[in-house]
């Protein structure tokens, strides 16, 4: 195994890198691909150093300590941080765990697991099985195909672009929004307490839909659909096209909008259907 203690700006180059696992503090993360070789570029590091160590083709970046004990200097108000760039090979499995870091991961198509206590995630262009379990920590993203696991206590997803087999959301007071495509016999379940909940989906969509809730307000575009309780629907089902696919949403206070995209419309990248 070959090991890096980083206290400054620091590149790194490998010959190979099959698995990628980070853990940061505080700072920023981007994960990129491409590149003639994998690497890690280093450009701040306050407070701990960085463990860097690379074997067998499994690389880890992480600060000195453990997790928990760089979660209590970052909750004690001492800086520890850093700035960091990995390049890798677009198959490379990714784990990231983040306290107070921002990441933006990109180009990947073997999936990522990520978690993150209060940091900001951007994810673009990646395929395959995304995790992400987030206390406040926002999901931003754009252009994903495959299956996407979120759920948060407060933190927001949104989703723009891409083709799902399945996204499951769950969350008690974020703010749900996805403007996605779904494959054939795709589905979305999505359920809050108080957080919003609004899909955008194709005017040509086939799926059984069911939505819910409690207190919340429930507003749908497609008038295939049978609101249930007069001009203040709390259930709301019906069947779009065949029925392949299933949708389902239910929050307790949180508001429901379901959205037709019409079929002539041209996405431009980076410009969502929906407010995400």
């Amino acid at each position: 195994m070959a090991r890096w203690t980083i206290e400054e700006a620091t590149n790194l180059d490998f010959d190979g890198v099959v698995a990628l696992k980070v853990v940061l503090v505080s700072g920023s993360l981007s994960v990129l691909t491409g590149g003639e070789r994998p690497s890690v570029r280093v450009t701040d590091v306050q407070g701990q150093p960085l463990e860097i160590d690379h074997d067998a083709g499994m690389l880890g970046i992480t600060h000195r300590n453990p997790l928990w004990e760089g979660l209590r200097t970052w909750l004690n108000g001492r800086r520890c941080s850093a700035d960091v760039t990995v390049t890798v090979p677009p198959d490379c499995p990714v784990q990231v765990d983040l306290v107070g870091a921002d990441a933006v991961i990109t180009g990947l198509t073997a999936g990522v697991s990520l978690k993150s206590a209060t940091g900001d995630v951007t994810l673009d262009g990646v395929t395959g099985h995304i995790a992400a379990n987030t206390v406040s920590g926002a999901i931003e993203a754009q252009c994903l195909d495959g299956t996407v696991d979120f759920i948060s206590v407060s933190g927001d997803l949104g989703l723009a672009g891409g083709s799902l087999d399945r996204l499951t959301a769950r969350s008690v007071s974020g703010r749900i929004a996805a403007d996605v495509d779904l494959t054939p016999n795709g589905g979305i379940q999505a359920s809050t307490i108080a957080g919003e909940v609004t899909l955008r989906l194709p005017a040509s969509v086939s799926a059984r839909i069911g939505m819910n809730t409690v207190g919340g307000r429930i507003d749908s575009s497609f008038a295939e659909l049978d609101p249930a309780g007069g001009a203040m629907p709390k259930n709301v089902t019906g069947t779009l096209g065949d029925g392949a696919g299933e949708v389902t949403v239910t929050t307790v206070s949180g508001d429901i909008t379901l959205l037709s995209r019409p079929a002539n419309y041209a996405r431009h990248r980076g410009e969502p259907d929906v407010e995400v």
